[in-house]
């Protein structure tokens, strides 16, 4: 099998049971199990979930995306070998770690296969949270333009870029367009302050004031567990973003959980503590990918500017990367998996035929 073959670039073809359209994200592909389906899997498998919760089966793919677009290679190479495992790998891990120490639990269920998800629909909170432990990236880039406050936070004069902050920062941003809140346009991916989630938690999707102090302390106490645990890999945790919802357990609790992914080089940045310490940044992270991409055009700001989205969609659709460009960001991504696991990631020479064996076989959901 070619190396283009052994790449899972397209997940939203499965024939997995629903009666709902797929939806595909950037990464993942969701599959709206249907209300049987999902009442039968409940019942057999024992998930500590409501009997009537709404579950799905998402699949992980090797895409990789930056500045809003998929880029893909030479040869027919239309994601990142390894790339789709790694995360999945990462994501688990730190789950599970969460789950140890009893901070709270995550939207999955079950996993079938190293590309698979079972989660249970949540009550998303309408809120991504990025915790910043250093000034890098576009915080750093404001920064060195004069801007000193940041979703009501006030940073010191002096910082240098790259720096340790004083303290970690929290600064969250809306998650989709929410209306008619006071003083937060109505646009996708806005700053918000901490005054703004407080006097109007309940248009940000939080049960309760006192949930906001609750989530505070999931994303401090989520980020401390993974900068300490990459602190013993001798990396650094520089910033990650993290996303909260709502779930019912099976004996009709509510309770916050986490979201998505977490730690992962796609939602984090992570450097080589070695190399930090000698005052260069190796990055761990998809943003060693931006970077490469920063440099390979030669107009960057077609990159940064979203006036120039067309330019940009154009330029991704239009140019495919050297296959060793798509490999580099290969190991990164399956590098730093296995240092976090601690073991090696098994790649799959063809995962779509995997999952639907297993789907098939052992979850009775594909015909």
């Amino acid at each position: 099998m070619s190396l283009a073959q052994s790449v899972l670039a397209v997940n939203n073809d499965l024939p997995i049971r629903t009666d709902r359209p797929v939806h595909s994200g950037k990464v993942r592909s969701v599959y709206w199990l249907t209300e049987a389906d999902s009442r039968r899997l409940i019942e057999e498998k024992g998930y500590d979930v409501a009997p009537d919760a709404p579950l799905a089966i998402m699949v992980i793919s090797d895409r990789i995306s930056a500045f809003d677009c998929i880029w893909h290679g030479e040869g027919g190479l239309n994601g990142v070998p390894g790339k789709g495992a790694a995360l999945n790998a990462i994501s688990n891990h730190w789950f599970g770690l969460f789950r140890e120490q009893g901070l709270a639990d995550s939207h999955i269920v079950d996993i079938p296969h190293p590309f698979v998800w079972i989660v249970q629909k949540a009550r998303p909170v309408m809120i991504e949270a990025i915790c910043r432990q250093y000034i890098t990236g576009s915080m750093w880039r404001a920064y060195s333009k004069g801007e000193r406050e940041f979703c009501g936070i006030t940073l010191p004069e002096g910082l240098q870029k790259d720096q340790q902050l004083p303290e970690l920062l929290i600064t969250p941003s809306t998650k989709g367009i929410l209306k008619g809140i006071p003083g937060v346009p109505e646009a996708d991916d806005v700053n918000i302050t901490r005054d703004n989630i407080v006097d109007n938690f309940d248009a940000f999707g939080f049960r309760s004031a006192e949930d906001i102090e609750l989530y505070e302390k999931l994303l401090k106490e989520g980020f401390g567990v993974i900068s300490d645990a990459l602190a013993e890999l001798d990396q650094v945790f520089v910033d990650t973003k993290f996303e909260f919802g709502y779930v019912t357990d099976a004996a009709g609790n509510e309770k916050l959980i986490y979201m998505d992914e977490v730690g992962t080089p796609d939602s984090s940045r992570i450097w080589d503590g070695p190399a930090y310490r000698d005052g260069k940044v190796i990055e761990k992270s998809k943003e060693g990918f931006r970077q490469l991409l920063l440099n390979h055009f030669p107009d960057p700001d077609i990159l940064l500017n979203k006036e120039r989205m067309p330019e940009r969609e154009a330029l991704a659709r239009d140019n495919a990367l050297p296959t060793e460009v798509l490999m580099d960001v290969s190991r990164t991504y399956l590098d730093i998996a296995e240092k976090i696991v601690g073991h090696p990631i098994e790649l799959s020479d063809n995962p779509k035929a995997e999952i639907i064996d297993i789907l098939r076989d052992q979850y009775g959901l594909i015909d």
